[in-house]
């Protein structure tokens, strides 16, 4: 059960300078971008990354960590709640016989899923696909997230890059008194983003995030890029978090709607290319969100 009794829609701006915000590894590692628009993307995956890595930083254990055997973590669900998956069931309505050893079925399958949403926070807020190994089921997330679109087109500059080291005795053999290798790096200049997201209340029920999930998701999304630091990803940072708070759990009025009433545009004295998020305004109507208030939780 979730203490969380409304639907909310959320849109987040946020930009990058000088950095890769999120390599194609199927194009070299180049800033993913739109071949029609060049508008520059960022996946939901690489967003839900940097939530899952704050919220692991805040002391929440989560599911897709590094180096984590899921089936590992799937089987020690059962084993800490005293299933033994390796006996046929005890209770007759799951079957008399185990249809697979080490296998969970039937009502085991509830408890095991059960089990890794109250554990884990990613579980419960985003979903996951648990039914490998043991098998405790699939979670459909209360919080799903947009692939961020950068709302002007960006370009992608490739600089050439040296080492002065090399990783063995026999290449520095081979480089006769000069020890630099080449390499390349890509950026975008700049390039303000902006992704939009859904809670749901009615699934949010089922996989128990409660209210103080939601906090910890906000606090996320304000702060996840300071903790996020490298030089392949330059400056970013979070520039807008807008919250659409419904007065019911179905809901008031239709997301895109609401989203649409967030206009981002250019300063008319801005002139060339966007350099920095001051080239930008923001502005929100906010006049008949009847049933619908709007948190500007960063602007």
């Amino acid at each position: 059960m979730s203490d969380l009794t409304k639907r909310y829609d959320f849109a987040l701006l946020f930009d990058v300078q000088d950095g890769n915000p999120n390599g194609d590894p199927d194009a070299g590692n180049l800033p993913r971008i739109d071949a029609e628009t060049g508008m520059g993307l960022v996946t939901d995956v690489c967003l839900k990354r940097k939530v899952r890595n704050y919220v692991q930083l805040s002391g929440k254990d989560i599911f897709i960590k590094e180096k984590a055997v899921l089936n590992t973590l799937i089987s020690n669900a059962y084993e800490e709640q005293k299933i033994d998956l390796t006996k046929d069931p005890v209770d007759l309505k799951d079957g008399k016989k185990r249809n697979k050893d080490g296998t969970a079925q039937g009502g085991e399958v509830e408890k095991g899923r059960s089990y890794m949403c109250s554990r884990y926070y990613d579980i419960r807020t985003f979903g996951a696909v648990m039914s490998t190994g043991a098998n405790a089921g699939q979670v459909r997330g209360p919080i799903q997230i947009t692939f961020a679109r950068s709302v002007e087109p960006v370009v992608a500059l490739e600089h050439s890059i040296t080492r002065m080291a090399v990783t063995t005795e026999a290449d520095a053999e081979k480089q006769s008194g000069d020890n630099r290798t080449m390499g390349r790096k890509y950026t975008v200049p700049y390039g303000l983003y902006c992704s939009h997201g859904f809670v749901s209340a009615h699934l949010a029920n089922q996989t128990g995030f409660s209210a103080e999930d939601l906090k910890l998701f906000w606090e996320a999304l304000q702060n996840m890029f300071e903790h996020d630091r490298s030089a392949a990803r330059g400056m970013m940072s979070t520039r807008g978090l807008y919250v659409f708070e419904h007065s019911t759990a179905l809901g008031n009025a239709p997301a895109h709607k609401l989203f649409e009433r967030i206009k981002v545009e250019r300063k008319p004295e801005s002139e060339g290319p966007a350099r920095s998020f001051e080239d930008y305004t923001v502005t929100i109507d906010e006049s008949g969100l009847d049933g619908v208030t709007l948190h500007k939780m960063l602007c």
